[in-house]
């Protein structure tokens, strides 16, 4: 079993319960895990080896568990002949008795998944039938090898899909929802090609009976939802659909799935904040109908949902300057949906590690915007980002803070009030925090202290 993070340590705990005892690898110094780890990982009685090198000794076994941070080229040269490679999630897609919804996509996931998750769990309440749904992937709080054998054929699970989890699945989710598809995860995939390839797993083994849910909008996202065998639904919000759900007169629009034109909601009664948002909430709308969800339902949740920590979240107003995280923010696409959200004057943080970005798209996105007030670039992509600047913005450019409060310090010089400060780095995190969401946290502890 390859790795000891959240997927590992549920894998391990399914395997055991059922019997077999897993040796585990990790390639984290054994000297950096912390006593209580350490007891834990004794206490399971099974043979281990952690170290940077511990991948060097897999000869030997005839299945391995891969999870999803290990690349399957790391690896295949170092197992026997013969030795099938597996993952947490596709043991479960070959097992799992219920229906699959899943979810992928360059950003979105987390959101689509949850209102999806949302809306079916309020239907089946309301309808007090036996189905339930679970939510699970980096978005849910249970791993799927947690409740796989609970689950029956009632049930449906909603399982946010990365490219690392797709890569290697030989079946597809029943409903399978491709959301915005751009270019990521380029340190791990070799390319672009490599990374829709993987993306392709949620539509390529489909039967005639299962659905694909497609963002017409992004032409890479309409070609990944050209595999399979599945029924084609489409949705926009640029487009007008003959079959589908899109946006038109400021409402949510489904036409053709309920067998008529069907206005679902005004858009101004949405509490997500974005209008990059709408995709998510027609894709999750299209989504919960195809798996037999009332409309009434779908109706309320998207009045209710105010969306994911770390993503366009308001944080707070002080001194009537409004504080928006969208620490989870690592792409220029995902940076310009958050810059396009709001009309109020913008004081922007951006930067952090590299993830190969190509930034000309977002710079041309703040050069054109009229209220971009000041930018703070942080971290490794400082100079790439400000190059490709160019120098022409109307706003000033800050750089140098070393962690949050130097930021924090830079914001107090520029913003008044009116203003908006949004986080929204369109980079990783890793050279100056932990993660995303240590990055997200330390901004929120920030503005609660001003």
């Amino acid at each position: 079993m390859l790795g000891y993070g959240m997927e590992g340590k549920a894998t391990a705990a399914y395997l055991i319960k059922h019997g077999i005892k897993p040796v585990l690898f990790d390639q984290k110094p054994w000297e950096k895990w912390d006593k209580e780890e350490k007891q834990k990982i004794r206490g399971m009685e099974i043979n281990f080896a952690f170290g940077p090198d511990c991948l060097k000794e897999l000869k030997g076994f005839n299945i391995v568990f891969r999870s999803p941070g290990i690349q399957l080229s790391a690896i295949s040269n170092q197992l026997s002949e013969g030795c099938i490679i597996t993952s947490q999630t596709k043991w479960f897609f070959e097992h799992c008795p219920a229906k699959i919804i899943g979810v992928t996509g360059t950003k979105g996931k987390g959101t689509t998944s949850s209102l999806i998750y949302e809306m079916l769990r309020l239907d089946f309440a309301s309808k007090k039938n036996k189905s339930r749904v679970f939510l699970t992937g980096n978005i849910g709080k249970e791993q799927p090898l947690e409740f796989l054998d609970s689950l029956t054929d009632d049930d449906y699970v909603v399982y946010e899909l990365s490219s690392f989890q797709l890569q290697d699945l030989t079946l597809s989710p029943h409903i399978g929802v491709v959301l915005m598809v751009t270019g990521e995860h380029l340190d791990y995939h070799k390319n672009i090609a490599e990374y829709r390839e993987a993306k392709s797993a949620i539509t390529k083994f489909q039967k005639p009976s299962d659905f694909a849910i497609i963002n017409h909008d992004f032409p890479a996202s309409m070609a990944i939802g050209a595999f399979g065998k599945g029924k084609k639904l489409y949705f926009s919000k640029n487009s007008k659909l003959s079959e589908g759900c899109f946006i038109q007169d400021e409402k949510i629009v489904v036409h053709g799935v309920l067998s008529k034109k069907t206005d679902v909601l005004e858009i101004d009664k949405l509490q997500l904040k974005g209008r990059h948002n709408l995709e998510n909430v027609c894709a999750a709308t299209l989504a919960a109908l195809t798996a037999g969800c009332g409309i009434q339902s779908i109706k309320k949740t998207l009045k209710e949902f105010k969306g994911l920590e770390h993503r366009l979240e308001f944080v707070a107003e002080k001194n009537g300057i409004l504080f928006y995280n969208d620490s989870f923010s690592t792409t220029p696409e995902t940076a310009i949906a958050a810059i396009e959200a709001f009309s109020e004057p913008e004081i922007l943080i951006l930067g952090g590690s590299s993830k190969n970005s190509d930034f000309s798209t977002l710079s041309q996105t703040i050069q054109t915007a009229k209220n971009i007030k000041a930018i703070i670039l942080i971290g490794q992509e400082t100079n790439k980002i400000k190059d490709s600047l160019n120098g022409k913005i109307k706003g000033e450019i800050l750089t140098g803070a070393k962690n949050m409060p130097e930021i924090f310090s830079q914001i107090k010089s520029v913003a008044k009030s009116g203003n908006v400060v949004l986080l929204s780095p369109a980079c990783a995190s890793f050279d100056m925090f932990n993660n995303y969401q240590d990055r997200g946290e330390q901004f929120k502890e920030a503005v609660k202290k001003l």
